[in-house]
């Protein structure tokens, strides 16, 4: 079973297989989502790796927040490291460009940053560079089985009023 196939088996237990968006053109960046989808780069909910000893944790958050060191190792104890492309998909079962908070290796935990808060809706990946799967922030903290949420990024702020 391929990472679209996973997910879309596991948004199934929630009833929101049918938001699962296949785009004929790459998603695999925030800019490139943006341009598939028509929408702002702010509503992709870009999902990032980073290491922890013995595993991984992500971070969704918005398409156009940047993690603030700071505020990421006051939250979690330690620096933020992403994994090197070639262990991404060791530590969360997705290649890079289709990480997304759905159906990620075991272990691993999902944080959802404040900076999705201003939306109503948004797009993560959904398992692939050519996926996006549109929720409410309601649908995406139930699917993710998020730990919490978290206020971990910065530059999001001046773009603050709220995009549909």
């Amino acid at each position: 079973m391929n990472s679209v196939e996973k997910v879309t088996r596991y948004l199934a237990d929630y009833g929101l297989e049918q938001r699962l968006i296949t785009l004929s053109a790459s998603s695999a960046t925030v800019a490139l989502a943006a341009q598939a989808l028509g929408c702002p780069e702010a509503l992709i909910a870009k999902t990032l790796a980073f290491e922890l000893p013995g595993g991984a944790l992500l971070l969704v958050a918005a398409g156009d927040a940047k993690v603030d060191n700071k505020k990421f190792k006051a939250e979690f104890g330690l620096k933020p490291k992403m994994p090197a492309a070639d262990d991404v998909e060791r530590l969360t079962g997705f290649r890079p460009g289709g990480v997304c908070p759905f159906a990620a290796q075991a272990g691993v935990k999902v944080y959802l940053d404040a900076s999705l808060k201003r939306f109503e809706t948004v797009y993560p990946a959904g398992g692939s560079g050519h996926t996006a799967v549109k929720l409410s922030l309601a649908e995406l903290e139930k699917a993710s089985r998020a730990e919490k949420w978290v206020d971990v990024c910065k530059a999001w702020q001046e773009n603050a009023a709220p995009a549909k």
